[in-house]
């Protein structure tokens, strides 16, 4: 908590005295993952993965697989910032029990695979290469900033039957603006972090609104967002719900952000919607509403 104090006060004074200093500082910070996501990679079980490497972007990227993708219907799972493939682990049971294979993958400067920083775009990148390296996917399991990415994937033509996003970021204006106020980063500083991140990556922040890209995705998905969660609200969840064509919005309470992922009775949810059935509820979309509100 200390360091995080000094942290916030080199920000604020830094605001003052060397703006783009700050904002440079910020934006690496903000792409670099929690350096744990290495440590608890190697520190998880493999649960009898099958290992590989592919080449992206000129960077290696450690893939999981379970089972054989070339002949059997396999799920891709797409983790979450400063997290790691393995974490689809508690499904595994259910999914392979079921028929399916399994792909999962440490993204760029997480677990396994090389690199320091990472962004939503560089999510998304890598997400689509892995599909195309194995195939198109039965289902696409999403859990946090890997829901954004399977979302934005899918947009632009990723092939899946079918989606499950759990606790997915609809907003990355929004993902920034709580990360500048955890560092107590002022609306300056931001200013000139959203024109950085857009110069530097050539794509714009509004083209990355879960919003703008839902209503393009032809396939049904399964939406699972916890009502107390405090690191995506679940407004965004619905947001997704609200503006996928072909969805249903399953809310939790008392998981969180992240046990959401592992909770027994949303891996049931889950299994049953891969099977067909109607899962949570089905949202209709109107422009004359906000997020949030039926």
């Amino acid at each position: 908590m200390l360091k995080l104090y000094g942290l916030r006060l080199s920000f604020l004074f830094g605001a003052w005295f060397a703006p783009d200093a700050t904002m440079h500082r910020v934006a690496t910070l903000f792409c670099t993952p929690f350096a744990s996501t290495r440590s608890r990679a190697l520190a998880a079980p493999t649960h009898g993965a099958r290992e590989e490497s592919l080449d992206i972007d000129g960077q290696r990227i450690v893939t999981y697989v379970w089972g054989d993708p070339q002949r059997q219907p396999y799920v891709l799972f797409a983790h979450g910032w400063s997290s790691h493939g393995t974490r689809i682990a508690n499904w595994l049971p259910g999914l392979l029990a079921a028929g399916y294979a399994v792909v999962a993958f440490d993204q760029p400067a997480h677990g396994k695979s090389a690199g320091r920083l990472a962004t939503l775009p560089d999510f998304t990148r890598h997400l689509f290469a892995v599909g195309e390296h194995y195939g198109p996917a039965a289902v696409v399991i999403g859990h946090s900033l890997g829901g954004a990415a399977a979302l934005l994937a899918m947009a632009r033509g990723m092939r899946a039957e079918r989606a499950v996003l759990i606790a997915p970021a609809a907003d990355p204006v929004a993902a920034v603006k709580r990360f500048a106020r955890l560092l107590w980063v002022g609306e300056d500083v931001c200013r000139r972090l959203f024109a950085y991140y857009e110069a530097r990556i050539g794509i714009s922040f509004d083209s990355q609104q879960a919003h703008r890209n839902a209503p393009a995705i032809a396939s049904p998905a399964l939406i699972v967002h916890d009502l107390g969660d405090r690191e995506v609200p679940w407004a965004e969840g619905e947001r997704y719900a609200r503006y996928w064509p072909d969805s249903r919005l399953l809310s939790t309470s008392g998981l969180g952000h992240r046990r959401v992922l592992e909770d027994e009775s949303v891996i049931e949810a889950g299994l049953r919607f891969l099977h067909g059935e109607d899962v949570g509820e089905r949202l209709v979309s109107s422009p004359n509403l906000p997020f949030g509100l039926a």
